[in-house]
């Protein structure tokens, strides 16, 4: 079970990769594996300009803890393994204000189509990076589920909802290998800086395409290939490969005409 809930990573580990806020690149030589599991990030907010923290950077945390690099490779899936906790500690990397320039988290929010009344699931929220905007979309009448796999992003969450007010905002745990909430229950659903990380993806797709209401779609946002930003290379995913997946899965999908800085944008609907 604890090999399975790793597998999937939190989101907010995907988000980890949201470290990249502070203008950081990725690493080619992140081998992984080795370190403390579960250790808090050292030094995390003075992350040197150039780097991953977890590729490279021996004033960072070790690989092996959750980083917001990237710490094990899958086993064949092409996938990557993470765990973390100490959720205020990362909160400072995953919310840092300089991510906005390049996750351009407006943009995305824009591109959910949301309206008021709607349910949005945030798969993988993390410390809920875009929890405040998805609840102003879809207003007091909608519901913006948040998901996470890791306990502590769940309290944090939890309570960081509180702290805002964000009355239409619930909090799930959500288990590995599924979405985490019932079927034919939203209306949209965001998985940003994730989908690399999910070890069965056309599994776990056809359990999104089970989570949408009819006419219902997901957003899968990622890093492009070619950026300097985000996991190694060898750990990145093509778009036509996550189309592959979502349609496996059940999906219609597309790339979106419009494009982020650094990451590309699937639409996936429910057929």
């Amino acid at each position: 079970m604890m090999t399975a809930m790793r597998n999937l990573l939190s989101t907010a580990a995907a988000r980890a990769l949201a470290v990249l806020a502070l203008g950081l690149s990725a690493s080619p030589a992140c081998s992984g594996g080795a370190g403390a599991a579960g250790a808090a990030p050292q030094a995390a907010p003075a992350a040197e300009p150039g780097t991953e923290p977890g590729h490279d950077a021996a004033a960072h945390a070790p690989h092996g803890q959750v980083q917001a690099g990237h710490g094990q490779q899958g086993h064949g899936k092409g996938h990557m393994e993470h765990r973390f906790d100490r959720a205020e500690d990362w909160a400072r990397l995953f919310d840092h204000p300089s991510r906005d320039a390049w996750q351009r988290p407006d943009d995305v929010v824009a591109l959910v189509d949301l309206s008021p009344g709607m349910t949005v699931v945030d798969v993988g929220a993390g410390t809920g990076y875009f929890l405040s905007r998805l609840s102003r979309a879809v207003g007091p009448r909608g519901a913006v589920v948040a998901t996470d796999i890791e306990t502590d992003m769940v309290r944090y969450m939890k309570e960081r909802a509180a702290r805002e007010k964000l009355a239409n905002v619930q909090v799930v745990a959500a288990p590995a290998d599924d979405v985490g909430v019932p079927a034919a229950s939203a209306d949209r659903i965001l998985i940003v800086d994730v989908w690399h990380h999910i070890a069965d993806r056309e599994r776990y797709a056809a359990r999104v395409a089970r989570a949408l209401k009819p006419g219902g779609a997901v957003l899968v946002v990622d890093f492009t290939m070619d950026t300097g930003r985000g996991p190694p290379a060898r750990h990145r995913l093509a778009p036509d490969r996550v189309i592959a997946e979502l349609t496996a899965g059940g999906l219609a999908a597309e790339v979106a005409t419009e494009a982020l800085p650094d990451q590309y944008v699937i639409i996936g609907r429910r057929r």
